[in-house]
């Protein structure tokens, strides 16, 4: 497993730093008890003092999660850094709900590797196992709830995932040594009209929540989704049922806070986690930040507008089809095409709606091959080669309902997307940026990113561009989306400046305490 460097990590609980919410634990012998670095409780003797790289180790290593600082509510953080990309991509399958029903050595065969390197490697990054991983997230999604929310305890313990109430309140008793009853009697939970509830979705900051809107707002598709600088609504559809989010930022707080209304209360874990997925929170933006400062190019950028998230979506096939109609068209003409696409197939949303703008959810893929094979699109303004990309498209994931979550790398999933007739390396990198996640994508080819370049003072050719961007690994595709938001008028209100220090930590004092400020990562031995 890697190790923590306790000096840091114990510098870090000293000064409650913010910056390092999800990235280590605090786990104190005398009390059996573990925090995040924002506890508000007095820091323990530094002998007391173990440390872990996730909730779930502590937990695994005998530790009950502090009712104070809920650990629960920690940002789940990433780091993308050689053998860990494959870590955050098994993540994303446990999270999806994996190993609720399936193995270790499924998830593994998934994954292109066997269990026992899987489970090799999470102890190398996480201090513990897939399985324990998997636990962990379930209790802790249960203590959301419970502490957020009015829902029956039933319900609470479908919603996390537990096969039976029995098991639920056995996993809460050995936890946190007290029923879910008595945890809630200790919350002042508000009451929620079921199925709607709203949840915390915490991030580490910066996050640039202006930023993000100002992307996501031209590409609304109309009938489905609204976005502003206040909040973002869409309809959602899951196992047949339709439902609405809404999520909006909260003044001065970490997280995010989300509405969700959707009939089916099993499918609560896994709602939230494509909202977090949609939103991008378990980035590690300081680290990425700081990896970016080194660079003479993308520094002064960086600094312009900190805090830049990846627009997620909600789902993967509908931002694949979106991509296909942006195609050599402008943003608007993609939206106006979408939206035509939403209306004219698209199922009418079944239920009260928080915004009469909210009418359709996004057509299911089998419903799109069926209407493919039947209509012709060029009324729509769609067209004939387009609608054949998306109708092989739709025929795919019709076929294969796991395609979008089945492949081992960022070069084995834009290999195989570009063998799908009408997508090529531009789409299947933009594709893999934003609905796959791979942090590492990176459309060489754009000419928004060639100009934005040249914007900069450092006009590039498309090869010139792809040899520069090296220096940008493993996250491409975040340099790519600060250099999308350069701006004439951005610039002008801050002149580019020379890069910042490339030192990896600095030392200061906080409150007459020496802090280790570190810009990578509190782990020993982190290659950048």
């Amino acid at each position: 497993m890697q190790t923590l460097d306790p000096v840091v990590c114990y510098r870090v609980f000293q000064t409650k730093d913010v910056r390092f919410d999800g990235q280590v634990f605090i786990a104190v012998s005398s009390t059996r008890i573990y925090c995040r670095p924002i506890c508000p409780a007095n820091t323990p003797k530094p002998e007391n003092c173990t440390f872990y790289p996730s909730a779930a180790a502590a937990q695994s290593a005998g530790f009950r999660p502090c009712l104070r600082c809920r650990p629960e509510l920690s940002p789940r953080l990433s780091s993308y850094v050689g053998t860990a990309s494959t870590v955050s991509r098994a993540l994303r399958l446990i999270a999806a709900g994996t190993l609720d029903e399936g193995t270790v050595g499924a998830l593994a065969t998934r994954l292109g590797m066997s269990d026992r390197h899987l489970r090799q490697l999470f102890r190398q990054h996480l201090g513990t196992s897939p399985i324990a991983i998997a636990q962990t997230r379930r209790i802790q999604f249960a203590k959301q709830l419970i502490d957020e929310t009015q829902l029956p305890m039933t319900d609470v313990a479908i919603a996390a995932g537990f096969g039976s109430i029995r098991r639920f309140n056995d996993a809460i008793a050995k936890i946190y040594g007290r029923s879910p009853s008595e945890l809630r009697r200790q919350t002042s939970a508000t009451t929620e009209t079921i199925p709607s509830i709203t949840l915390k979705l915490p991030f580490s900051p910066p996050y640039n929540w202006t930023a993000l809107m100002q992307f996501l707002m031209p590409r609304a598709t109309p009938g489905l989704e609204v976005a502003s600088l206040e909040r973002y609504q869409r309809a959602i559809g899951l196992d047949g049922l339709h439902g609405w989010i809404e999520v909006r930022p909260v003044a001065g707080q970490n997280y995010l806070l989300a509405q969700i209304h959707f009939p089916k209360v099993a499918r609560l874990s896994h709602i939230v986690e494509r909202l977090s997925n949609m939103f991008d929170l378990s980035s590690n933006i300081a680290e990425i930040s700081a990896h970016f400062q080194t660079d003479p190019i993308l520094s002064p950028v960086v600094a312009l507008q900190p805090g830049l998230r990846i627009p997620g979506v909600w789902d993967a096939f509908e931002m694949a089809v979106r991509a296909i109609l942006g195609q050599q068209v402008s943003v608007a003409a993609a939206t106006t095409l979408a939206g035509r696409l939403v209306t004219t197939y698209g199922e009418p949303l079944q239920l009260a709606q928080p915004d009469a703008h909210l009418r359709f959810v996004f057509p299911r893929p089998e419903v799109l091959v069926e209407a493919l094979a039947e209509a012709d699109l060029t009324p729509l303004g769609i067209t004939k080669p387009r609608a054949k990309a998306i109708a092989s498209l739709a025929a795919v994931a019709a076929q294969n309902p796991q395609f979008f979550s089945q492949f081992h790398s960022l070069e084995d999933a834009v290999q195989k997307l570009c063998q799908l007739p009408g997508i090529g390396e531009w789409t299947a990198q933009y594709i893999a940026m934003r609905a796959l996640r791979e942090p590492d994508a990176f459309p060489t080819g754009d000419l928004g990113l060639l100009r934005s370049m040249a914007a900069i003072g450092y006009p590039v050719t498309k090869a010139q561009l792809a040899e520069h961007s090296q220096a940008w690994r493993p996250w491409r595709a975040y340099a790519a989306l600060h250099l999308w938001s350069v701006h004439p008028a951005l610039l002008a209100q801050s002149p580019l400046q020379p890069p910042l220090s490339t030192a990896c930590c600095s030392n200061f004092q906080l409150n007459g305490v020496p802090v280790i400020v570190l810009t990578a990562s509190l782990r020993v031995g982190f290659q950048k």
